[in-house]
């Protein structure tokens, strides 16, 4: 079977790759010639573990193959992935100009059937547009070429995104005709020897799927933020509450976790995006507004936890360990380190800051605005607050002496609640949490 998939972002790589291990011929298309280059020359442009060798073994079996050109393999493909990316503008309305571009590319080149299956998050009722758009190209063209569009979002996590895709929990695909279900049938049925069901549904409910799956992971994120600030207030402790409420199995314990809340790519743009969704329709979406509020409100209490240490911290070094939005990727989009680091900045403080993937991508954002450290003892060495930011795994079991003897003052803003209070206490360190 032969497919294509439009732009070689996170999700687009990710999945022709996996297609491709499972023996599917494989084209990734990008019109950025600088990010084919490179993955032409064995380059990954992003950062995900397992990703190199996914992409090196299939490009030299012969199954994965890039190119700038969408028209060069679209007469050879059945399938055609869209995976380009759809930013927020400035309204919170998800950008639709590289999807609807993308369609117009197969109106203006296709000479038979082509499935256009729409990967990116898109707002519901963006097939529509998808239709009109290569209807439009055809009807330029004079010709009357028979096509479906499918919807077919990802539900990936970065940092476990090959697993995700290999083993996911569920496949969500919209279509309109038995055709496309066909074709989207056979294209999965070799991950379904690993037991996942695939839900077919139509079009607009597929598109909602999304967004409605994501909006409901960040409303448990903020609902546990929101308890753990009040925890702080009456004196109370969201772990015991986490493991309280977790244990009713109408719950469960997922997305129950406190921190200084969340970021990357999908969350913080899909829950403005869906509520803006509403907008357009007349309706207020209250509890989807409310997360997003909470959870930007949530990103300045690292700062703000620090300041109440030291309410003037001109003059003052704090080390950040953590700049990605989570472990096991260099994606800093939306991220809470961002925030943190323009509050520090602003009180006048010197930050200092370390990640495992995520400084190059600070070099990129943040300039010289902050020093970076080689290492995570490095960028604590004369500090006088250290916080975690990321809870990368090398960063759960430091070496508390070795701190207390390198920072100025021994001070330790667990912004992640990894640590335990009586043990870091117990090396001589103030120990400041979320909710506890």
């Amino acid at each position: 079977m032969n497919i294509a998939v439009v732009g070689t972002g996170y999700v687009g790589l990710v999945s022709g790759a996996c297609f491709a291990e499972m023996g599917v011929d494989v084209t990734c298309v990008d019109v950025d010639k600088t990010k084919i280059d490179r993955l032409l020359s064995g380059e990954i442009p992003i950062y995900e573990p397992g990703l190199d060798g996914l992409v090196e073994r299939n490009r030299r079996d012969g199954r994965l193959h890039f190119t700038t050109d969408l028209t060069e393999c679209l007469q050879n493909v059945e399938i055609v992935f869209s995976a380009v990316g759809t930013p927020p503008d400035e309204d919170g309305s998800a950008d639709l100009s590289y999807v609807l571009e993308v369609a117009r590319t197969v109106g203006r080149n296709m000479d038979r059937y082509v499935l256009l299956v729409t990967k990116s998050t898109v707002p519901v009722g963006t097939s529509l547009k998808v239709k009109a758009a290569i209807r439009e190209e055809l009807s330029r063209r004079g010709l009357d070429i028979p096509f479906d569009v499918a919807s077919n979002p990802e539900f990936l996590k970065e940092g476990a995104a090959i697993k995700d895709f290999m083993s996911p929990d569920r496949v969500v695909v919209g279509v309109e005709s038995e055709r496309a279900r066909e074709l989207m049938t056979r294209l999965y049925r070799p991950f379904l020897l690993n037991n996942f069901r695939v839900i077919f549904m139509d079009i607009a409910s597929a598109e909602m799927t999304k967004y409605a799956a994501n909006a409901m992971l960040a409303t448990r994120i903020s609902f546990m933020n929101d308890i753990a600030n009040l925890c702080d207030l009456v004196g109370a402790d969201v772990d015991m509450v986490r493991k309280g409420i977790g244990a009713d199995a109408r719950i469960g314990t997922g997305f129950l976790y406190s921190g200084c809340g969340y970021g990357g790519s999908c969350f913080p743009k899909d829950v403005k995006a869906l509520a803006r969704t509403a907008a357009e329709y007349g309706y207020e979406m209250q509890v989807v507004e409310a997360v997003d509020r909470v959870n930007e409100r949530q990103k300045h209490i690292l700062a703000r936890k620090v300041q109440s240490v030291y309410p003037d911290l001109k003059g003052r070094t704090v080390a950040l360990w953590g700049l990605s939005f989570k472990p096991d990727t260099d994606d800093m989009r939306e991220a809470a380190s961002l925030v943190t680091i323009a509050d520090l900045l602003e009180a006048g403080a010197q930050v200092r800051v370390f990640d495992p993937a995520a400084m190059d991508e600070c070099r990129r954002r943040l300039g010289d605005r902050v020093t970076y450290a080689g290492d995570m003892y490095e960028a604590a060495d004369g500090a006088d607050a250290l916080v975690l930011v990321t809870e990368w795994k090398q960063f759960r079991l430091p070496s508390w002496s070795v701190l207390r003897k390198v920072m100025r003052v021994p001070v330790m803003v667990d912004g992640r609640n990894i640590y335990v209070r009586k043990e870091v206490e117990a090396e001589g360190f103030r120990y400041l949490s979320i909710g506890r």
